[in-house]
């Protein structure tokens, strides 16, 4: 019986541990962030803008950050961008420290953007360096782990840790995140791979090529549109969530780490569990599963009148957002050749990841057009109820257009 992955693969144990500390800091700015923004301003649009701020350089430097990555030493790329990534965080605590500053709020988003930049160019790396450091066999049972640990770190440990140390204080969070950065590119400077080919050509034939292959395979475009729409509607849910959890369900920070840490249950949940769902059910069953399990839970989660409802909610949304990943993470990984792979998988973000800011703006401004009419609380429910209705739709486009056997 062979070892499992973690023990017989010293790089894939080191990009583990890397991202294991990444995602633990990344869990602690997931709550001190937008709590950071409610204690600046209680402007639904600002608040929004926060949140889009950090996702708007996946819509603008994803695709030339392919053709960066397809010609950059992944391991150094990595250990640098999250080198950068403490110093803006760094930076953020001084603001945090600073709060009576004019404008404080769109100070935040600023830096909140140039942390999201940073994250472009690390995220995407790292997945494209994954299929060079593990085996093809091994790339769902890599995928399950990485994502589980990201779930564990950042979504079940992070968030109520962060609502401890809010309490001692809001810069708390922030400081220790800068401090997980730095080691985390300590253990990726230490991971040990062949060279390999370089892009030898010029960026802008570079990034034509990896338009060309996009264009070229109708169902990797599709899922990319699919995965976007999906991204949009989960990114304006989780905008307002944190109002949501406060004016609606009147709970304190500690309380909505809590309901975070459930949602991570489950997506940790899910992450172990898919590569046993795919192979008992098949890979087109479960890819349904979770855009149906999306739909039900946003709606339960509108009509929900207590944190624990929310929190049960949030179990199921996350459990099936992680089988989808695991499922079109390793099915793109196979699909696309090594030498595109940074190109087409930031072309794929783009499409995947690029409308998440216009899902934030689309939270905020939606929560603030219908709360002068029908109330602030009927306003977020709204939001979620719409965004059930949303992923049925999503649903029957996928039944008629998503064919991955």
């Amino acid at each position: 019986m062979a070892a499992p992955l973690l023990i017989r693969n010293r790089n894939y144990r080191l990009l583990f541990g890397a991202g294991t500390l990444t995602n633990l800091g990344d869990g602690l700015v997931l709550l001190a962030l937008p709590w950071l923004a409610t204690l600046m301003s209680q402007n639904p649009v600002a608040i929004g803008a926060v949140a889009a701020a950090g996702r708007l350089p996946w819509l603008l430097f994803a695709i030339p950050a392919g053709v960066v990555i397809d010609n950059a030493d992944h391991k150094k790329l990595i250990a640098r961008a999250d080198l950068l990534r403490a110093a803006i965080v760094l930076a953020i605590l001084m603001l945090a420290m600073n709060d009576h500053v004019e404008g404080a709020v769109w100070v935040l988003a600023g830096l909140a953007f140039l942390l999201g930049s940073a994250e472009v160019l690390r995220d995407n790396a790292a997945q494209t360096m994954l299929p060079s450091i593990v085996d093809s066999k091994d790339l769902e049972v890599a995928n399950g782990q990485l994502w589980s640990s990201e779930q564990l770190t950042g979504q079940f440990i992070g968030p109520p840790l962060a609502g401890i140390l809010i309490a001692a204080g809001i810069g708390i969070p922030f400081g220790l995140d800068a401090a997980l950065l730095v080691l985390a590119a300590g253990l990726v400077w230490m991971i040990s791979l062949k060279p390999r080919a370089r892009v030898q050509t010029s960026f802008r034939k570079a990034l034509m090529e990896g338009i060309a292959f996009m264009r070229s395979d109708p169902l990797l475009l599709r899922l990319a549109v699919v995965l976007g729409i999906a991204n949009f509607i989960a990114t304006a849910t989780i905008t307002i969530q944190v109002l949501f959890a406060q004016d609606v369900l009147v709970i304190s920070a500690s309380s909505y780490g809590m309901i975070l840490s459930v949602a991570a249950v489950g997506a940790i949940t899910g992450s172990l569990l898919a590569p046993r769902f795919i192979s008992m059910l098949g890979t087109q069953p479960c890819l349904y599963l979770s855009i149906a399990t999306w739909g039900v839970g946003y709606a339960a989660i509108g009509l929900s009148h207590s944190g624990m409802a929310m929190a049960i909610a949030l179990f199921f949304v996350m459990a099936a957002a992680m089988l989808w990943n695991v499922i079109t993470v390793s099915w793109r990984q196979r699909r696309i050749p090594a030498n595109l792979l940074g190109r087409v998988n930031s072309i794929y973000r783009f499409f995947g990841w690029g409308s998440m800011p216009l899902g934030a703006l689309a939270g905020g401004l939606l929560v603030s057009m219908l709360e002068h009419e029908f109330g602030r609380e009927i306003a977020l429910r709204a939001t979620f109820l719409f965004a059930g209705s949303a992923c049925a739709l999503l649903l029957i486009y996928a039944l008629f257009k998503l064919r991955l056997d």
